[in-house]
């Protein structure tokens, strides 16, 4: 079996001549069903109803030539070696073949961020110079408005039913399109795609990766989980994000089937690892929470789904609370733990990783990766804090990013030592394990004193009546800023603001929140605090209140 790639697409050609009718992916759908008014469970025991209604398939071999099609279609249409093709599309059984389609032209995959407004479409479509898109009935409106200000995108390709005027229809276009590979040679340090980052402080930069970043992608993933032939992996996250991709990299290294769940309900997944005997699940940290609420108020009930074969639940995209894994591991003792820190400008997930044999240590992120290597730096960027210091994480292997597309002032601030990439997170090292403190952009500096937000949230977490919290700065004339908890109540449950107070009281004093508000923590589709949106929403009328004599 071949083993030695020089870019990403062979793994795929792999697949397609070692396991040709072996399933690749499954695509569920429950949403449809609720559009019905019908849920899953009930739709299951209509004995004439086709379960194709709502689930759909693809071996390894359709996979391949799939994506064969569209690349012989790309160069039908003259597109040449590193042009850029845009994503936009829901998650879905053509994403992947649309993905690997780009890259077996030679052309570059832009995958796109499908909460993106018109504006946001443009922008990245702009600064990626995109030269042709590739959207889903989802965006027709979004694009309609903006696609006559990109001329650079001569080719927009349909991806659904009723195709619109100003598309073509990349279903029937495919037909026309031979099935055989186009061997185009790529090297591992060509270029394969560009991601951008999740613009939490401002527009999103545009991060180009190369094969040599996307190997190493899926051999990282599959030696820190260990997959095999016969696992399964349920992946729910969008697959425009190098998370939940990545993560799927290292089933799709060893041939592995995966399934696609549209949908973060937690009887969905459930039902989906049950149903499809999904034997790894990742999970961001809202639904992690929302399966073991949901347990708890017996909304859903474990001995309904075979879970048996389920052996690995990780995690990653944002701090994760030990609070969480102590109550995940009381109700499913069985399963692996690990946790997996990355960066889109890392190649995703496993630059620092927990481990499985590491259970000990959660609350850290762990230890460098496979192929990984780290350091905690001073605010210079290169050089080593003392033992015990809180500093910038800094990370150097084959998936650092080549750079930021058209921006080398930014690309020169995060990589300011040859080889080494400059996270953003503060972070410090224990007993040889790596710890995040937070964002650097995201501490609060109080009278003096640096609060790191983290540290706080974990510790409201642990109020059994807390479903999320976010801790931000907000003015204060006479401190600079204050810590501000917004917090989110559980379903069901009460939570006063001096009940609060008085749990905040095992705090040290200067790190208790000064104020709380009550209200729902926005999350982007990664899992990420929005903390620029909470900022924006909360901080004018702070500063505002305080400048009319108003205390927090």
């Amino acid at each position: 079996m071949k083993t030695d790639f020089r870019n990403i697409t062979e793994i795929l050609e792999r697949n397609a001549t070692e396991w040709p009718n072996d399933v690749a992916l499954v695509e569920i759908n429950p949403q449809e069903l609720e559009a019905r008014h019908t849920t899953w469970r009930e739709y299951s025991l209509i004995e004439s109803s086709p379960i194709e209604a709502f689930r759909s398939e693809m071996t390894w071999r359709e996979f391949d030539e799939k994506a064969n099609r569209f690349a012989n279609l790309l160069l039908s249409r003259g597109y040449k070696r590193g042009e850029k093709v845009a994503i936009l599309l829901m998650n879905c059984l053509e994403w992947l073949p649309v993905y690997f389609g780009i890259l077996k032209a030679g052309c570059m995959a832009v995958p796109l961020n499908f909460r993106y407004t018109a504006d946001e479409i443009k922008y990245c479509l702009t600064l990626s110079d995109a030269a042709a898109l590739v959207f889903g009935p989802e965006f027709t409106g979004r694009v309609e408005q903006i696609i006559d200000r990109v001329p650079a995108v001569r080719d927009r390709f349909y991806v659904g039913d009723d195709c619109p005027t100003f598309a073509m229809s990349y279903r029937a276009l495919l037909g026309y399109c031979s099935s055989k590979s186009p061997t185009i040679p790529m090297a591992p340090e060509d270029e394969a795609a560009i991601y951008f980052s999740s613009g939490t402080t401002g527009f999103p930069k545009a991060i180009v990766l190369q094969h040599r970043c996307l190997l190493h992608s899926c051999r990282v993933e599959q030696a820190h989980h260990g997959q095999t032939k016969d696992d399964c992996f349920l992946c729910i996250p969008p697959l425009y994000h190098t998370g939940a991709k990545m993560h799927w990299f290292g089933s799709f290294l060893v041939g592995g089937r995966a399934v696609l769940l549209k949908g973060v309900k937690p009887e969905w997944i459930l039902r989906a690892a049950s149903e499809e005997k999904c034997t790894i699940v990742w999970l961001l940290v809202p639904w992690a929470q929302d399966i073991l609420d949901a347990i708890e108020r017996g909304d859903v009930k474990l001995e309904d789904y075979q879970l048996s074969q389920w052996r690995l639940m990780h995690i990653g995209a944002q701090p994760v609370p030990p609070a969480l894994i102590k109550r995940w591991k009381t109700v499913f003792p069985h399963h692996d733990y690990d946790t997996n820190y990355g960066l889109s400008e890392s190649t995703g997930p496993g630059a620092v990783h927990l481990g499985v044999e590491n259970i000990d240590h959660v609350g850290a992120i762990g230890v460098a990766g496979f192929g990984w290597q780290t350091k905690i730096v001073r605010s210079d960027g290169i050089t080593p804090v003392k033992p015990g210091e809180v500093g910038e994480l800094a990370l150097k292997g084959p998936g650092v990013m080549k750079e930021y597309y058209h921006n080398p002032e930014a690309t020169a601030e995060i990589m300011k030592e040859p080889g080494w990439l400059l996270t953003g997170d503060m972070a410090e090292e224990r007993d040889g394990f790596i710890y995040l403190v937070d964002r650097a952009k995201d501490v609060i500096i109080t009278g003096g004193e640096n609060l790191y937000p983290v540290q706080i949230e974990d510790f409201i977490r642990s109020n059994p009546k807390v479903k999320d919290v976010a801790v931000i700065g907000l003015p204060d004339a006479r401190l600079g800023e204050i810590a501000a908890a917004i917090v989110s109540v559980k379903d069901g449950m009460t939570l006063a603001e001096q009940e609060f107070n008085d749990f905040c009281l095992d705090l040290p004093r200067y790190k208790r929140p000064r104020k709380v508000i009550f209200a729902e923590v926005p999350r982007n589709p990664t899992g990420k605090i929005e903390k620029p949106k909470l900022r924006k929403m909360y901080g004018a009328a702070g500063l505002v209140a305080q400048q009319n004599g108003i205390t927090a």
